[in-house]
């Protein structure tokens, strides 16, 4: 009776561990699905075209005599929990920072990630869109929000001409991570770029020294 007994309870501790192990490498293959597709997109992101943007950023700053030492390029076509606010120096002529950012949510819920794929777009009142369009980073005021540091944007198109108007300045945010997020999205606010309480210090010090910057966002 032991011995059969002792059985059972091998045979009950073989069959959790196969099962324990079988749960591990499900959970590994769909993490290494995720790395793999998390790489592909990274690796899109290098594919798209930007170098049109920058020459006529430097254009556009030179004509509207704004910084001309860098500028901000948001691309709202990139996936959410991916790194799509760039830095870019004219001198250099590369990307010298990059951080996650968020868009708006829309006819969403605030702070969820409904439209981590397909940013909605709109430059109306109570949208709770992001808008596409050039801005001039302005005076550096105070936020309730992360660091309690913002910055206000002056739109310059059409597309996000209240942008004002509407409040939508740079902010910091807990909710936004430092770190790439993929596939899990960024969450999203009322339109404003929010990024991370870390991201803002840096982005801080950057225009602390430098006036007058360029912030074009865009949907690829």
């Amino acid at each position: 009776m032991k011995k059969i007994i002792y059985l059972l309870i091998s045979i009950f501790i073989l069959s959790c561990n196969m099962k324990e192990s079988k749960e591990k490498n499900a959970v590994k293959t769909e993490t290494s699905k995720e790395i793999i597709a998390g790489e592909e997109l990274r690796s899109e992101i290098k594919d798209i075209d930007y170098a049109t943007y920058y020459q006529e950023a430097k254009q556009y700053c030179k004509k509207e005599n704004l910084n001309q030492d860098q500028f901000i390029l948001i691309d709202l076509g990139v996936h959410s929990g991916l790194k799509r606010f760039f830095v870019y120096d004219f001198n250099k002529k590369e990307v010298s920072k990059s951080y996650m950012v968020s868009n708006g949510c829309g006819d969403n819920n605030w702070s969820g990630t409904s439209t981590k794929e397909n940013a909605p777009l709109s430059n109306e009142f109570d949208s709770h869109c992001s808008s596409t369009g050039k801005y001039v980073v302005l005076d550096r005021g105070f936020s309730q929000w992360g660091i309690k540091v913002n910055y206000i944007l002056q739109g310059k198109d059409k597309t996000n001409s209240n942008a004002r108007k509407r409040a939508i300045v740079l902010h910091s945010w807990e909710a936004i991570s430092t770190n790439e997020v993929y596939p899990k999205g960024t969450p999203e606010g009322w339109g404003c770029p929010a990024v991370s309480n870390e991201s803002m210090k840096e982005i801080d010090e950057i225009l602390k020294k430098n006036k007058k910057v360029l912030m074009w966002i865009i949907k690829s």
